[in-house]
């Protein structure tokens, strides 16, 4: 997979921390650009907000259309028929991405990954596998399709986890959040769980829990 494309917001001079910010399939990077203002961070917090743009695929659900997406999703029943390959190859070009900041000086334990949906998935495969301990993991509306495959990092033990979603929604199953968080327990880890009376989006309840995550771990 080529190097991704992305959209980069910095809310301060010399940021010492950075959030990695995956959208769902047929979207983009601007989708979660305008939360940003909305997290309600210190005033003085400078963080370096990372968008990246999927690549375009054809996704057979959608009748092979090709669209922006982490990778194809063959089937939507319950289990989620996804292409595995596709996604971890998704994983690795994000963590690219986390090297990048690495190397400008932000430690891994100041990265944050969230995703949202499909981007969601990325980030747990992402966040678990990276060779060093991460500053946290938010999965938002999602799934962890990659449960069964996922070659965890010794270092991801104890990585602050965060996982929301929708009582209401009708593309991702609550269901599959519960599923999620109960893996993750049987992993090990410790996420924390809510949901909100919404569909397959965000609220402004859940923003701001995700502002006072990103302050707790990396600020």
């Amino acid at each position: 997979m080529q190097d991704l494309q992305y959209i980069e917001l910095e809310t301060g001079e010399n940021p010492t921390a950075a959030v990695i910010w995956l959208h769902g399939l047929g979207a983009s990077g601007h989708d979660f650009e305008p939360v940003v203002p909305e997290l309600g961070l210190p005033d003085d917090a400078a963080v370096r907000f990372i968008f990246p743009h999927a690549p375009n695929l054809p996704v057979t659900i959608n009748g092979g259309m090709t669209m922006p997406a982490w990778y194809d999703i063959r089937a939507m029943d319950i289990d989620r028929v996804v292409d595995t390959e596709q996604l971890m190859a998704s994983a690795r070009a994000v963590g690219k991405l986390v090297d990048r900041e690495i190397e400008k000086g932000i430690p891994a334990s100041r990265i944050i990954i969230a995703g949202f949906s499909q981007g969601g998935a990325v980030a747990y495969e992402l966040g678990l596998s990276y060779p060093e301990r991460l500053g946290g993991l938010l999965a938002l509306s999602t799934y962890f399709a990659t449960a069964e495959s996922i070659q965890r990092s010794e270092a991801s033990a104890g990585i602050p986890i965060s996982v929301y979603h929708g009582t209401f929604d009708p593309v991702v199953p609550e269901s599959l959040g519960v599923r999620s968080v109960e893996t993750l327990k049987s992993m090990g880890y410790d996420p924390a769980y809510q949901t909100f009376p919404m569909e397959h989006s965000v609220c402004l309840e859940e923003v701001l829990d995700i502002g006072r995550f990103i302050r707790r771990h990396v600020l």
